[in-house]
């Protein structure tokens, strides 16, 4: 269970220089943000930052901007980047709902999403984040030829989200149902506090690439 209230959190946030506090003035300027041309990866929903800071660190050549609607969650990543600042990482806490309000059309090159809320009741689907409504919002950020990588140890997630691409408009490059097993798949994946949690207890790992 993430923590949601953790006293002084917001404070912090408010204060803090590694997030950007009204994203969507820097919509289709985020080039400006960072101060360079280079490519921009997000990650919707990114826990304490391990996975996206680690991303950081392999690729300075790509711009990170992770999003968090979690205070106390958000809080967690921003420690960790003032322990090791890192200059092509941003944060933004706020709602997932509104990223076609904070990144212009075509500006993302890859979304990332990590062991995301399942929602598992029907009425919630539209929430879920492989889901087609939040699979159109994609389309709209997203450049051309820009992809969509989701991993869950959640099958039935892993499922929903399948069977979604197809009304949607996405195919799959890269599906497997045991990431960890599979030789070359693994090689080079970075994994989140969730996921090495989840595999160290023998849960597989599906994960999917996908582009319309």
């Amino acid at each position: 269970m993430r923590l949601k209230n953790v006293p002084g959190s917001r404070e912090v946030i408010a204060e803090s220089h590694f997030v950007i506090h009204n994203p969507e003035e820097n919509k289709g300027k985020w080039a400006g943000v960072f101060g360079n041309d280079a490519p921009l990866h997000i990650e919707i929903g990114m826990g304490k930052g391990r996975f996206l800071m680690d991303m950081a660190k392999l690729h300075p050549e790509v711009n990170y901007v992770g999003i968090e609607k979690y205070s106390s969650v958000l809080l967690r990543a921003i420690q960790k980047m003032e322990e090791e600042e890192l200059p092509n990482v941003r944060f933004i806490r706020m709602d997932a709902e509104e990223i076609t309000n904070v990144f212009g059309r075509g500006e993302v090159e890859r979304i990332y999403l990590n062991f995301s809320d399942p929602w598992p009741k029907d009425r919630h689907a539209k929430r879920r984040l492989p889901s087609r409504q939040f699979l159109a919002r994609y389309d709209e950020i997203l450049k051309k030829d820009g992809t969509i990588e989701f991993k869950t140890d959640n099958r039935l997630l892993f499922d929903f989200a399948l069977e979604e691409l197809e009304p949607a408009g996405w195919r799959a490059d890269v599906v497997t149902f045991d990431l960890h097993g599979d030789e070359k798949l693994v090689q080079g994946n970075v994994m989140t506090e969730y996921e090495e949690r989840f595999s160290s207890m023998g849960n597989p790992i599906c994960k999917y690439i996908i582009r319309r």
